[in-house]
């Protein structure tokens, strides 16, 4: 019996197809990146008919696919879709391939139109069935790139909202945490600690001179390693400058400013460079409560200063006991504690009075003479709770201002609030007195002036002038008339005992110049300075001559 031809063998075929374009559409769709989509496309034209894959155009660019039945890598046919003359129209169209019969362009198309083309060749041209199996894979292909490309964008944002939360947590809790130190006043040693804790590296805090004032962390250097002056400038410059931290070596520096001046610095060891953008972070926070520590101590030691001056200026100028104990007690001050009134006076240091000062106090601290301290115009008042030697005191001032002049006047001492004006004009006439004898800056205490305490505490001018005139009226009125300074030079010699050497040094003349004034006081006085009463009686004259001068200054 003849066979029958199969009648039903087209349509099984096609059904078969249409079967295989079911099964790779749901291959398709569960690839999950674009390269994957586009090699499943490739091996899959010869499934659909007698054809196969060329080349897939994507994105301006032919995409690097394995072709099956291809020795060659990955297709490449440039110059053949990007040129105005050979591109397709956008749903495709046929193309020619040198040595291939049949070449078509299917059109990926996605939602957004065209993204590029599916390149097909075969041996002659298909059947229609088999090119509506084509086109088809190409829609379902544009489709499912289309899809994979959202789904990574998602995926971007996700982990950009991931991040971005992460990084929101971080910075969340560098900030509680640094908040912490700051509201639980932990201090410069709290701060390192932190960074330290927060960036897992060792932080260190400096001043603007290198100086180590807090660390954390393990291998702390010994000794800690400090700047050249010229590189620590050009360091702090460059830190003031950036944004955030600067590298500097295998260090990351950040500069704490308070009033466009650095006050301290944060110094963080990253040897092997892993700092990133948390760390940074963390040490950005932690400088700024590093200038908000800075800038707290600052202000309250301006504070701590202005309350000790008021203090120390309202006691010289006799306050009210019991608002001057209180004020005291309040800065944690014992008042009850034996004291000095002592001035120090620079000439020429009106113009520079804060520079004076800070140099009183550093020397003061030095000396360990008290630590109450007031400037004035021309002077500044130090109350002495310690006795110390006070030519070392007048020394440590001098080293300070680096060889500067300077004068001490020292008062008496005072046991009582209200006994710190007494002792504070003590130390004024003490100082005077030292002024108006013309010699060299030294350090005066009025407990030994000797006979000019006694002159000063009396206060009766009117004799002391009678007396004055009496011995000396001839040789005052002499310099008057002629310019000449006998009264000082006679003051002079008798305070030196007689000395020709040490008179002249002190008034800076030479001996035969000595001699000379002596014979002419000895010509207009009428004194014979060879007696020892009248060089008794010429010297408390001198004195009382001094004396009144400091007097009439007052």
């Amino acid at each position: 019996m003849a066979s029958q031809p199969d009648r039903d063998g087209p349509v099984r075929a096609q059904l078969s197809a249409l079967r295989s374009l079911l099964i790779l559409s749901m291959l398709l769709t569960r690839q999950d990146d674009q390269a994957s989509i586009l090699d499943v496309v490739a091996k899959a034209v010869g499934s659909l008919g007698p054809c196969r894959t060329e080349g897939i155009f994507l994105d301006g660019r032919w995409q690097p696919v394995q072709v099956p039945a291809r020795e060659v890598g990955p297709v490449s046919l440039p110059g053949v879709l990007p040129t105005a003359d050979g591109h397709p129209p956008a749903a495709g169209g046929a193309l020619v391939l040198g040595g291939v019969a049949w070449s078509w362009a299917y059109s990926l198309a996605g939602p957004h139109g065209p993204a590029g083309y599916l390149v097909v060749g075969a041996e002659g041209r298909p059947a229609e069935s088999e090119r509506f199996l084509l086109r088809v894979l190409a829609q379902q292909t544009g489709v499912v790139l289309a899809n994979a490309r959202l789904h990574h964008r998602e995926r971007e944002r996700a982990a950009e909202l991931l991040a971005a939360r992460q990084a929101l947590l971080r910075s969340v809790e560098i900030h509680d945490r640094l908040t912490r130190v700051a509201a639980d006043g932990e201090g410069q040693q709290g701060i390192a600690r932190a960074v330290y804790e927060l960036t897992d590296l060792p932080a260190a805090i400096e001043d603007r001179f290198g100086n180590l004032h807090a660390w954390a962390g393990p291998d702390r250097p010994e000794p800690y390693p400090r700047d050249h002056a010229d590189q620590r400038s050009r360091l702090l410059d460059r830190a003031m400058s950036a944004a955030g931290p600067v590298s500097e070596g295998e260090r990351l520096v950040s500069v704490a400013v308070v009033g466009g001046v650095p006050v301290g610095v944060l110094v963080v060891r990253d040897r092997d460079r892993s700092a990133g953008d948390a760390e940074r972070m963390a040490i950005e926070h932690a400088t700024t409560v590093l200038a908000m520590e800075l800038a707290q101590r600052q202000s309250l030691a301006q504070s701590d200063v202005r309350l000790r001056t008021s203090l120390v200026l309202d006691l010289v100028g006799g306050a009210d006991r019991a608002t001057l104990v209180n004020r005291a007690q309040a800065l944690g001050y014992d008042l009850g504690r034996p004291h000095r009134v002592v001035l120090v006076h620079a000439p020429g240091a009106d113009d520079e009075t804060g520079a004076f000062f800070e140099a009183v106090g550093r020397a003061a601290r030095t000396a360990r003479v008290g630590s109450l301290l007031a400037p004035r115009r021309h002077d500044v008042i130090v109350l002495a709770d310690n006795e110390v030697s006070w030519d070392g005191f007048l020394a440590s001032i001098v080293t300070e201002r680096h060889g500067g002049r300077c004068r001490i006047g020292v008062g008496g001492r005072c046991q009582a609030a209200e006994e710190f004006p007494h002792s504070c004009r003590e130390a004024e006439l003490a100082l005077r007195i030292q002024q108006a004898s013309g010699g060299p800056e030294q350090a005066t205490i009025f407990d030994d002036l000797g006979v000019y305490k006694v002159l000063v505490s009396g206060y009766e001018t009117a004799a002391m002038e009678r007396f004055v005139q009496e011995w000396l009226g001839e040789l005052i009125a002499y310099d008057a008339a002629h310019g000449t300074d006998l009264v000082l030079t006679l003051s002079e010699y008798l305070d030196r005992g007689g000395s020709y050497q040490a008179s002249a040094q002190a008034l800076t003349v030479h001996r035969s110049t000595l001699k000379y004034r002596l014979r002419r006081i000895r010509e207009v006085s009428g004194h014979d300075l060879g007696l020892p009463d009248v060089q008794f009686n010429l010297q408390v004259a001198t004195r009382a001559w001094r004396t009144l001068r400091v007097l009439r200054e007052t």
